[in-house]
């Protein structure tokens, strides 16, 4: 992925192996922008906890996530209650956070 390209714009590409998971460093360099994602399990984990008024409107959001996770063939683990959804990315393939999982926390963001 290109710097270049604002996470949100940019699409997943299939990323297998130790080669592909993100170091320290470039951990830090995307998570501002991905506001209000913090790291989970000791940094193997990326999660955001999305509030809405009613399980109408949080189930809606699951439908849209579950479209885009569909599309990026990137998927979350969910923990969906009446009034809120809880995301955590993180690739297991790789074997903790890729650059798809700030992609499609982005992406997240944007239905929301």
């Amino acid at each position: 992925m290109t710097d270049l390209i604002p996470l949100a714009q940019a699409h997943c590409t299939p990323r297998k192996g130790s080669e592909h998971k993100l170091g320290p460093a470039r951990i830090q360099e995307l998570l501002p922008q991905v506001p209000g994602w913090e790291l989970l399990e000791n940094g193997h984990a990326l999660g955001k906890t999305f509030g809405f008024r009613d399980y109408y409107r949080t189930m809606s959001f699951v439908n849209a996530l579950a479209h885009m996770a569909n599309r990026e063939d990137h998927h979350p683990d969910l923990g969906v209650h009446y009034d809120r959804c809880v995301v955590r990315y993180s690739t297991h393939d790789v074997g903790g956070l890729s650059e798809n999982d700030f992609i499609c926390a982005a992406k997240a963001d944007a239905l929301a």
